[in-house]
């Protein structure tokens, strides 16, 4: 992907089509590994790359020359995975994946359900109220 892009995303299918090989078999396999972690899920296009909702905002991804991020992180994320976070953590909410490297998609999977408990736990507080 070109990361001065000036498409502009309608569906997560034209976004992936548009990555080169390498890349789209990682996103391809990226997003059924979120698929599976949070089958409810509506999937959408929202800052001009792909997004999970659920209840709010679970995780957004994209592909960039030399890695794919994950854009999930927050307070109590990092304090669950803080050691596993840890080699992909880069600014402040994203996570780097490099290209050359296996993609942990086991622990993308563990994001993500943190990530749905989180948002679950947020509705059952404000249904309380």
């Amino acid at each position: 992907m070109n990361e001065t892009t000036t498409t502009k995303y309608t569906t997560v299918q034209e976004y992936i089509s548009s990555l080169p090989a390498k890349s789209k078999a990682i996103v391809k396999e990226l997003r059924k590994t979120i698929q599976q972690a949070a089958p409810e899920a509506e999937e959408v296009i929202s800052y001009n790359m792909p997004s999970f909702q659920y209840e709010g905002g679970l995780v957004y991804y994209a592909a960039w020359r030399d890695h794919i991020s994950i854009y999930p992180r927050t307070a109590a994320l990092e304090k669950a995975l803080k050691k596993e976070l840890a080699p992909y953590a880069a600014s402040k909410g994203t996570l780097k994946f490099p290209l050359s490297e296996p993609v942990p998609f086991a622990l993308i999977s563990k994001i993500v359900k943190i990530r749905l408990q989180e948002n679950i736990d947020k509705i059952k507080k404000k249904a309380k109220k």
